[in-house]
C-alpha cells in the first residue's frame, strides 16, 4: 500500500513538470472578410463657412402716396398676389373738387363772355362793312374776341389739371408681386411719399449677409447650402454686392423652387469659401452601432479590426469625410455584401 501511494504521487509530480515545460502555441490571426477595398488618401474637398441668410426678392416696390389725402379704400393686405397696373386703394382729397368746381364756374364765365364778345365782333364787322367804324373799332372787336376764347382754353386747362391730380389718387401697384406689407388702414390721412404697401419684386433668392474677411472667396458659381427649407436645399451664388455695410457684404442665391411664402425668414446657410485635402470615405465602407461609426480596417499581418471614427457629411454625394479613427495610408474594406 505504501508503495502504491509513492507510485501515484510520483507520476503525479511528473505531470505537473511536465505541463509546466510545454510552450504555449498562438492562435492565428483572423481572417480579413471579403469585401471592396480602399485605401485612404486626402482628396479635393470643399471647404465650408457658416453664414446667415434671409429669403428674399432680387427686388422691392413699395407703393407711395402720390397725392395728399384720406385712404378711403385699400383691398389688398399682406400676402394677396397683385399684378402690374393693378388699382388696390385709392385716395381722396376733398380740396380737389372745390378747386374743379371753382375752375367748371370760371370756364362757363369764359364762355359766356366769349359768347359776348363773339356778338360784339359779328356786329362791329357789319357795321365796317357799311363803313360806319372805322379798321381800328374792328381789330379792337376781334382782339376782345381772341381774349375771351384764350380765357376758355385756360379755365378749361386748369379745370383738366385738377381732374388729372384727382386721378392720382389711384394707388396702383406698379409691378407684379406678392404683397408684403399694407399696414395703412382705409381712412387715414396720408401725406404724398407715405409708403401704402409694399410688393416682392423679380424672382425669390436666398440673400447671405457674409463677413467682409470672405470677399476674395466667395464669388459667383460658388455653393451654397441651407437648412429647414422644403424640398431643394442646395443653390449657386448668382450676384455678389460690391458694398460692404457693417462688416458684411451681401450676395444672391438661386435655389429652385424656394417659396417665397414667407419673405423675410432667416436661416442658417453654409456657403462654400474653397477647397481644402480631407479623407473621403463611401458610405458603404461605414456601419453604425449604438449610435458610434465603424471602419473596418485591415491590418498589415491580413488580420482585420472594426475601429471607431468620427465622420462629417461631405459635398461629394455618397461619401463622409473621415475626421478621427484613420489615418491615411489605411486600407479598409466595405460591409459584407455592399
Amino acid at each position: 500500500m505504501r508503495k502504491a501511494g509513492l507510485t501515484i504521487a510520483t507520476l503525479a509530480m511528473a505531470l505537473v513538470l511536465a505541463s509546466c515545460g510545454e510552450t504555449s502555441v498562438p492562435a492565428p490571426p483572423a481572417k480579413a472578410p471579403i469585401g471592396q477595398r480602399l485605401v485612404l488618401a486626402p482628396a479635393d474637398a470643399a471647404a465650408w463657412q457658416d453664414v446667415s441668410a434671409e429669403v428674399t426678392t432680387v427686388d422691392q416696390a413699395q407703393v407711395l402716396a402720390r397725392i395728399p389725402g384720406i385712404l378711403t379704400s385699400l383691398s389688398v393686405r399682406e400676402g394677396d398676389l397683385v399684378t402690374k397696373g393693378q388699382v388696390i386703394g385709392r385716395i381722396v382729397d376733398s380740396q380737389l373738387g372745390y378747386q374743379a368746381g371753382a375752375y367748371g364756374a370760371q370756364a362757363a364765365a369764359a364762355q359766356a363772355q366769349a359768347a359776348q364778345a363773339e356778338a360784339e365782333l359779328s356786329r362791329v364787322k357789319y357795321l365796317y362793312q357799311n363803313g360806319v367804324y372805322a379798321k381800328a373799332r374792328l381789330d379792337q372787336a376781334q382782339a376782345a374776341a381772341d381774349a375771351a376764347r384764350a380765357q376758355i382754353r385756360a379755365a378749361q386747362a386748369q379745370q383738366a389739371a385738377v381732374g388729372a391730380v384727382a386721378g392720382q389718387g389711384a394707388v396702383i401697384a406698379p409691378t407684379s408681386g406678392r404683397v408684403l406689407r399694407a399696414d395703412v388702414p382705409a381712412g387715414a390721412p396720408v401725406a404724398p411719399g407715405v409708403v401704402v404697401a409694399a410688393i416682392t419684386a423679380g424672382p425669390t433668392v436666398l440673400r447671405l449677409q457674409i463677413p467682409e474677411s470672405l470677399a476674395d472667396k466667395v464669388r459667383p458659381g460658388s455653393q451654397v447650402q441651407a437648412s429647414a427649407l422644403a424640398g431643394t436645399s442646395a443653390g449657386r451664388v448668382v450676384r455678389v454686392y460690391p458694398a460692404i455695410s457693417a462688416g458684411q457684404f451681401a450676395a444672391d442665391v438661386e435655389m429652385p423652387g424656394l417659396d417665397n411664402r414667407l419673405v423675410g425668414r432667416r436661416l442658417a446657410a453654409r456657403v462654400e469659401t474653397g477647397a481644402r485635402k480631407a479623407l473621403l470615405v463611401p458610405t458603404n465602407f461605414v456601419t453604425s452601432r449604438y449610435g458610434i461609426d465603424y471602419v473596418t480596417v485591415l491590418a498589415k499581418d491580413g488580420s482585420a479590426a472594426q475601429v471607431p471614427v468620427q465622420l462629417a457629411p461631405s459635398s461629394v454625394p455618397g461619401k463622409l469625410e473621415l475626421l478621427s479613427g484613420a489615418a491615411a495610408g489605411d486600407t479598409l474594406i466595405s460591409q459584407a455584401g455592399q
